[in-house]
């Protein structure tokens, strides 16, 4: 806290003129004198006197008040000390000049005392008012951000930790999550920096999907563990049911409070219904085809296959990474943009 006296900053270049605003204003304050606005302006930047209010003339040599206003601006001092201009010139024009320039007031001369004594000490009272206010404003700000990220991060671990324990119960090791979100990331970012049309994303967007697909295969849950587990070929009967966690991920989905108006949530549904769709059209639940399949369910979808390749599954071992491209590229595991498969050969080396 700064325990210094306040100190009223006097700017005019006839002497009389400061005598008397000294003479007003020395009881309650410190008074410091400038000649002109370069004075004033060196006083400032010293940083050497608590000021807290400018009393400034016009017309004066070396600078005038305007371009003195002007710099002060330029300098970011605009909103931390209120400026009272005092002027004989009360046209209009200057005293919207002085106004748009960011003058808290605009006292005429001749000088009286009392009035100009009560007029500053009032308006110098509100600003420090709203000051404080704002300070505390912007404390209240930073803990209620600080309590979102909180709760963000709340969130995203009850939603890990929900969809980890699915996986658990087809035989993952529960990083299979963790491992999409991570894919999905590094897909989006790559399409993004390559100037795909569809992925004009910010970088809060491309972390929100990427922890919306998590919860790609919420709707497994639905599953029995017979069908979930069975180490060899599902019958036509057995996979019409597996197919079915993308529409009943989406029920569930509908059940989150608030669903519709939480984009986290929209793009999670989104994702839980289509990442088994395919770009010739040929995949489930609804056939879409192309750019029919938003870009993130795409993303989630070639990122699904990569990981079901690359690691071991109670129907299959794990294949390597090249080779697991390999296969996706010469479309032994399905049809998918090729553009999303550039993205794939070009961030390999970091997965």
């Amino acid at each position: 806290m700064d325990t210094r006296k306040s100190t009223i900053l006097i700017v005019d270049d006839i002497e009389l003129n400061r005598v008397i605003l000294c003479e007003t204003f020395k009881k309650e304050n410190d008074i410091i004198e400038a000649e002109n606005g370069q004075q004033a302006l060196e006083y400032i930047l010293s940083q050497k006197y608590n000021i807290t209010a400018i009393l400034l003339d016009i017309v004066m040599p070396v600078m005038d008040g305007f371009e003195f206003l002007e710099k002060l601006n330029e300098l970011g001092f605009r909103d931390k000390i209120p400026v009272f201009m005092i002027t004989s010139d009360n046209t209009e024009e200057s005293m919207l000049r002085g106004y748009n320039l960011g003058v808290m007031d605009v006292i005429e001369k001749p000088i009286v005392p009392y009035f100009v004594q009560k007029r500053v000490e009032s308006i110098k009272e509100l600003f420090q008012a709203r000051q404080r206010l704002n300070r505390v404003v912007e404390v209240q700000s930073i803990q209620l951000q600080e309590q979102e990220q909180e709760i963000c991060q709340l969130n995203n671990a009850i939603i890990e930790t929900l969809s980890t324990a699915i996986e658990f119960r087809s035989g993952e090791s529960g990083t299979h999550v963790k491992r999409i979100r991570d894919i999905t990331k590094m897909l989006l970012t790559e399409l993004r920096d390559m100037g795909n049309v569809s992925c004009d994303l910010t970088d809060s967007q491309i972390e929100e999907i990427a922890t919306a697909a998590i919860m790609h295969d919420v709707g497994k849950i639905t599953i029995s563990d017979t069908i979930l587990n069975k180490p060899g070929k599902l019958t036509e009967e057995e996979y019409k049911i597996m197919k079915t966690h993308t529409i009943k991920g989406c029920e569930i989905l509908e059940l989150i409070p608030q669903q519709k108006e939480s984009k986290l949530s929209q793009y999670a549904y989104d994702i839980c219904r289509h990442h088994h769709e395919r770009w010739d059209g040929n995949g489930y639940p609804d056939g879409l085809k192309g750019n029919e399949i938003s870009i993130w369910a795409q993303v989630v979808s070639i990122a699904d296959v990569y990981d079901a390749l690359t690691n071991k599954r109670v129907y299959k071992p794990a294949i390597p990474a090249d080779e697991a491209v390999s296969m996706i590229y010469e479309g032994k595991c399905g049809c998918f943009n090729p553009e999303l498969l550039d993205a794939l050969k070009n961030i390999l080396e970091h997965l």
